[in-house]
């Protein structure tokens, strides 16, 4: 007994915490809230036009049965014209007025449905901005920690379930309440106790579908983890198809994709057979509910407390009822299912954004860069990547930093460009904080190549392009292809710059996509020119012409060449050679080479090759 108390507790816990979640939604309802008055007065409208028609089918059944009878015409038959005195007129009548009332009925249903679902289309076009927007405040530590399946799931395809609840939910909850109520009253009034018995099933209805809809939901979802997979897994497979042809491994892909489609198939089943028990229990309950209305009618009937037109119109009531009712369980699953999106939602909207860090703007680097005992792991449960690390960046200087793979230096990149914060230790910019800079002014004095290249599904030019900030910039276009060695490749291309490039720059090779990379840092002249790497796809002539034309395309600059091969930094003033770690070795090239013989043997065995 006091576990299922606790389980109850539970439960109204976890589905309070959804619907708290959904009150964040409260902004873009206000921002909308024309469109939610105006789709309620049309809701309210089209519900008065629907219970008018009931009491027009009871008053011509009626008039018509009276007239059969050879009985006196109803008073409201007396005060028409002469016309409508005989069947054919009151049934001409009763017609017209019906198709009146549900042609204003589909009417106002129409605009309710632009109000209501296009209000809900605004919000979800405001909420998918909101997101992208706060996505794009987050800093880099953000995405390390969260896989780009998730990000895209919250802005796709939980916004859409939240656009569910914001649009048909609120749509049809409004609808349901003024229908129940409408209809219900009407009821009560005509005859109260046959009502009560006319609405038992009704609840039983309401239940039994919100569990099929729960049970068909809880199924949905699953099938959704099981696309999901097979998405994943299709996209992971054509992305390597390379790698699965070099190695002749179709079969063993194909073998896993009918696995997972199989898991897809039989959880579809699943959710079919669950399917097929919704209409038969809909109508099973809906016909007990008239079985009821025509039995407890007709007795009221034979004892002249009802009459004919009154069963009819009960009938009539029933089936108005029905469907709302029948939707409850719809309803409810959409709102659980929105309250659920959202609260994902909020889980990201709520990480603070890192986009303004601090209040102090920099233009350039004018003194320098000073590390001063930075440690640095990744969490508190991982071991140090960078251990008590100490060194100085002179402005206009060139600087080298050499390790092997995995000595910290990329993420010695990733600090210098903020991306990341010291675990302890400190990192001075001329003479202030790192943290205490704005973030954007600490971004657009870095110009960035990356060990990892990464080229957008557009034009050559517009790649290049992306981090230019001014018109000037732009004009720096012809030169900065010329500075990379790119010219030869863009007049072999079909379409010059306007050519487009493939997925991630597919079409080009690892040396022209460096080289398009080092354009895109230098089209604006950063201040500091950091390359992680990034010449390690070129071959040692065209990196000794790079690393000249670099320092005749902006000689104010502070550049940091960051690599595992001496060739790439023995020209640097200051090179520091990491080792786990640590920092093991530093000074100028022709310095290392007379005072260390870790340094002597990596360059024997470099120069080998």
């Amino acid at each position: 007994m006091l576990d299922l108390s606790q389980k109850y507790t539970n439960f109204n816990t976890l589905i309070l915490r959804r619907l708290r979640s959904l009150l964040s939604l409260f902004k873009y309802f206000v921002n909308y809230k024309r469109y939610l008055i105006t789709g309620f007065l049309f809701i309210i409208l089209s519900n008065i036009f629907a219970i008018f028609i009931p009491p027009i089918v009871r008053v011509s059944i009626n008039g018509v049965l009276l007239k059969l009878n050879g009985d006196n015409l109803p008073k409201y038959i007396e005060l028409l014209p002469e016309y409508f005195h005989d069947i054919l007129g009151i049934a001409l009548l009763s017609g017209g007025l019906i198709l009146l009332a549900a042609l204003l009925k589909g009417v106002c249903m129409y605009f309710m449905r632009m109000s209501v679902i296009v209000m809900s289309r605004h919000i979800e076009y405001d909420q998918k901005n909101d997101i992208f927007k706060h996505y794009q405040s987050l800093g880099q530590d953000f995405y390390a920690k969260n896989y780009t399946g998730d990000l895209m799931n919250r802005i796709s395809d939980d916004v859409s379930k939240v656009r569910m609840f914001t649009g048909p939910a609120i749509m049809y909850s409004l609808n349901l309440t003024c229908m129940i109520l409408m209809v219900v009253s009407m009821m009560l009034y005509i005859n109260s106790a046959i009502t009560i018995y006319v609405l038992v099933p009704l609840p039983i209805l309401a239940l039994s579908i919100y569990l099929v809809s729960d049970a068909m939901n809880r199924r949905s979802d699953h099938i959704q983890k099981r696309l999901s997979k097979i998405t994943s897994f299709v996209q992971e497979t054509f992305s390597g198809i390379q790698v699965v042809k070099s190695y002749a491994a179709e079969n063993y892909f194909i073998r896993d994709f009918e696995r997972l489609n199989q898991d897809y198939k039989n959880d579809n089943m699943s959710l079919v057979r669950v399917n097929g028990v919704f209409m038969p229990v809909v109508l099973a309950l809906i016909g007990m509910s008239i079985l009821i209305t025509i039995y407890i009618g007709g007795n009221a009937v034979v004892q002249d407390k009802f009459s004919l037109g009154n069963i009819v119109e009960y009938i009539i009531y029933v089936n108005m009822l029905t469907w709302p009712v029948a939707s409850l369980g719809y309803v409810t699953s959409l709102v659980q299912r929105g309250a659920a999106s959202q609260r994902r939602i909020d889980e990201f909207m709520d990480v603070s954004p890192s986009e303004h860090i601090g209040k102090s703007k920099i233009e350039k680097l004018s003194n320098q860069i000073v590390f001063q005992d930075v440690w640095f792991r990744y969490d508190e449960k991982l071991p140090w990547v960078l251990q008590a690390v100490n060194f100085v960046i002179d402005a206009q200087s060139n600087f080298g930093i050499l390790g092997t793979t995995g000595s910290g230096k990329s993420t010695i990149a990733k600090l210098l460009m903020g991306i990341y914060k010291p675990s302890k230790g400190h990192i001075l910019i001329d003479g202030i904080p790192m943290q205490e800079y704005d973030r954007k002014s600490l971004n657009g004095i870095f110009g960035y190549v990356s060990q990892d290249i990464f080229l957008f599904s557009d034009t050559l030019k517009n790649n290049i392009l992306i981090g230019a900030r001014s018109q000037i910039d732009h004009n720096n276009l012809d030169a900065v292809i010329n500075c990379s060695e790119l010219e030869g490749e863009i007049k072999s291309f079909p379409n010059g710059m306007e050519t487009v490039l493939g997925e991630r720059g597919i079409t080009l090779s690892g040396g022209q996509k460096q080289r398009v990379s080092i354009a895109r840092a230098l089209v604006r002249k950063p201040s500091i020119l950091l390359i992680d790497n990034g010449l390690s796809a070129v071959d040692t002539k065209t990196e000794v012409t790079l690393k000249q034309n670099i320092k005749l395309w902006n000689s104010d600059n502070t550049s940091i060449f960051i690599s595992h091969r001496i060739s790439t930094v023995q020209d640097c003033d200051q090179v520091i050679f990491l080792d786990q770690g640590k920092i093991v070795e530093s000074g100028s090239h022709k310095y290392l080479m007379n005072s260390s013989e870790l340094y002597k043997r990596l360059n024997a065995k470099q120069s080998e090759f």
